[in-house]
């Protein structure tokens, strides 16, 4: 079918939604931000609102107003700025890990040994790319060495480590040939290897969607976590029931930042925004019914 639709003015967009059924009471209003903000970006976050029946024509349920979409797109920015957060914190963490544990048991430049790396085709692959990477970066503690040192070629994998992409690194760390060399860096983490890397893949995709400000409080993720087998305690952190939601990220997340930092008041801060919104349903995101009483969000803000 070839598509017909016309671009439409900012005018012919409102017109548009109060023809389906939307109340804007302030067109001016309501013209400034469809101005600053694509209406097929907004549209996401009205979705919720138009009314279910198939034959609707996308119109709104009765009293819906244009602030009802509005509210949930302001929601989910300062959601998205409280995520990317916390992946900054777990993200710097895990290259500090994974840089110091080889370095102190293969030497400054184990990523270049290919013996300790499961694959041998995707380490020769990775080091392409990682080479690529380093050609690009204009960091000083590359352009030093460059400049200094001919021997190895490459710089020492504390200094690689800083550069490689967030989904490159992760890749890294999955072809290790040793359970027990990624099962030293998972340790730090109380965690099991098989859950760390899991994890740290789709933390790339979560950090992706950020990155891109893209909806993330009610969407379906397409790459979802391995879930903790043990502890209980852990364990019992999660929904199992809503593994494509957002919820089992951020409580990875706030695991592990009470972990990195036992003083964050990052827990408490995620509860308090969701508290505020009255017009979000944690349920949409993935919570379970008795999220408030899990220790892990008991935390003062």
């Amino acid at each position: 079918m070839k598509y017909t639709k016309p671009p439409l003015s900012v005018d012919r967009q409102i017109d548009l939604l109060q023809s389906r059924g939307m109340v804007i009471s302030d067109r001016a209003r309501a013209a400034r931000y469809l101005t600053h903000i694509n209406y097929y970006r907004l549209r996401a976050y009205w979705l919720p609102f138009e009314a279910s029946d198939s034959g609707s024509g996308h119109r709104f349920k009765p009293r819906t107003v244009f602030d009802d979409a509005l509210t949930l797109y302001i929601f989910d920015r300062k959601f998205r700025l409280l995520v990317l957060e916390a992946i900054e914190r777990v993200e710097v963490s895990f290259r500090t890990r994974f840089a110091y544990e080889l370095s102190l048991k293969y030497g400054s430049h184990a990523y270049m040994d290919a013996s300790i790396f499961h694959n041998a085709e995707y380490h020769r692959q990775h080091m392409e790319t990682l080479r690529e990477e380093i050609d690009r970066s204009r960091e000083t503690f590359i352009e030093h060495y460059n400049t200094t040192y001919d021997d190895p070629p490459m710089p020492p994998i504390w200094a690689v480590c800083e550069v490689m992409s967030f989904g490159q690194l992760s890749k890294w760390f999955k072809n290790l040939k040793h359970r027990g060399d990624r099962q030293t860096i998972a340790r730090v983490f109380n965690l099991d290897e098989i859950v760390l890397g899991s994890f740290m893949h789709h933390l790339t995709h979560v950090r992706n969607l950020v990155a891109h400000h893209s909806r993330l409080w009610n969407r379906r993720l397409v790459f979802t976590m391995t879930l903790p087998k043990r502890p209980p305690e852990l364990v019992s952190l999660f929904n199992k029931k809503a593994d494509r939601y957002i919820y089992n990220t951020i409580a990875m997340l706030a695991y592990l930042l009470t972990l990195i930092s036992p003083g964050t008041t990052w827990p408490g801060r995620m509860r308090q925004l969701i508290e505020e919104n009255a017009a979000v349903n944690p349920a949409s995101m993935g919570f379970p019914d008795s999220w408030k009483s899990l220790k892990l969000w008991d935390k003062a803000s």
